[in-house]
């Protein structure tokens, strides 16, 4: 099994990375703020204005250490890998299996499947624990609409028909999404999903989620060989991880959204931690980012036992895990993909 090893967030603003031996030195204003061996990382995320050194970018390119730039807000700029590793036996076949429309329509089936069923889950959870008859009715009631959406997936389907019920079952589940939120409610609620940018405090702390969790999807499916940018539910585009963004969504509910409602209903993020742009978009300030990104690294440190492999792992090591079926789909080890489906 592959080792969890840490990712190191920069968020420091003018924060200079270098190489010193097999250290990741960090440096502000030329003092020396942190020191990583370069063996205990598994990737590198600065964000906004960071300096690394082409000395720590070949270090990190021989070690397998991707190093990802992205704006303050998280919007994605440049990453930066080493050579491309793995089978070109299993990639030629994910490029033939993406021109096969049967195949990519019963891939993103089970992928949207997945999704579904978490978000049924994370709402019968919420129906359990809540102290409102009329909330619960009414989180139950969106679970049950959810469960009739199932059904319909375990039908072969087309792609496009596939994409209406994905779309469907998010209206469903964010309908309902605001009464999660049980604390702040000033400060944190929810009426739609708003993206680029974000409208409210809530989407800002989604989205945010969203790209940290791209990321580690992207880094998975590059570690056992397949090309992030060929998926099956999201086609081709230029400068879109297709693949990234179809591993994901059955970890959207569980590992986002779980996640940023904990922050908010604990208390861990404040309402005065955000402002509106001029635009109208909101964004967080550092020391809520720095929040978020402490909480979910800790949240991957955590170990849940994985309901086909039957073996606890770190919630971290998910999308890997994942990535490695998938690919073993590909090469008929299996028969078909075994998403992760949360208990």
């Amino acid at each position: 099994m592959k080792r969890l090893l840490n990712t190191l967030y920069v968020t420091t603003p003018d924060a200079y990375l270098s190489r010193d031996g097999e250290t990741v030195l960090v440096r502000v204003e030329k003092e020396t703020r942190l020191r990583v061996p370069i063996h205990t990382l598994g990737s590198i995320v600065c964000f906004g204005h960071i300096t690394c050194t082409p000395h720590l970018l070949g270090l990190c390119s021989e070690r397998d250490v991707t190093v990802s730039f992205l704006t303050e807000y998280g919007r994605f700029l440049a990453r930066v890998v080493g050579p491309v590793s793995g089978n070109v036996l299993l990639r030629r076949e994910q490029y033939r299996r993406a021109d096969d429309l049967s195949f990519s329509a019963n891939q993103a089936r089970t992928l949207i499947t997945a999704k579904i069923a978490n978000c049924r889950t994370v709402l019968l959870r919420a129906a359990r624990e809540s102290g409102d008859p009329t909330g619960k009715e009414s989180l139950e009631k969106a679970a049950s609409h959810l469960s009739r959406l199932l059904e319909r997936l375990k039908e072969t389907l087309s792609l496009d028909v596939v994409r209406g019920i994905e779309g469907e079952g998010a209206g469903v589940y964010f309908s309902v999404f605001d009464l999660l939120i049980t604390s702040q409610k000033g400060d944190f609620f929810f009426r739609k999903r708003t993206r680029r940018p974000p409208l409210d405090n809530m989407n800002a702390l989604l989205s945010y989620l969203y790209t940290i969790l791209v990321h580690d999807c992207r880094s998975a499916l590059e570690s056992v060989g397949l090309d992030p940018a060929v998926g099956y539910l999201h086609r081709d585009r230029p400068g879109r991880p297709g693949l990234a963004l179809d591993l994901m969504e059955e970890f959207r509910p569980v590992l986002a959204d779980r996640l940023a409602l904990s922050l908010v209903n604990r208390k861990q993020v404040k309402g005065k931690g955000f402002c509106k742009t001029e635009t109208g978009g909101v964004i967080m300030d550092d020391a809520t980012r720095k929040e978020l990104l402490v909480s979910y690294q800790k949240r991957k440190q955590d170990e849940i036992r994985h309901p086909f492999l039957n073996d606890k792992i770190a919630v971290g090591l998910l999308p890997h895990v994942q990535a490695m079926l998938f690919s073993r789909c590909l090469r008929g080890d299996l028969d078909g993909y075994p998403p992760f489906l949360w208990k």
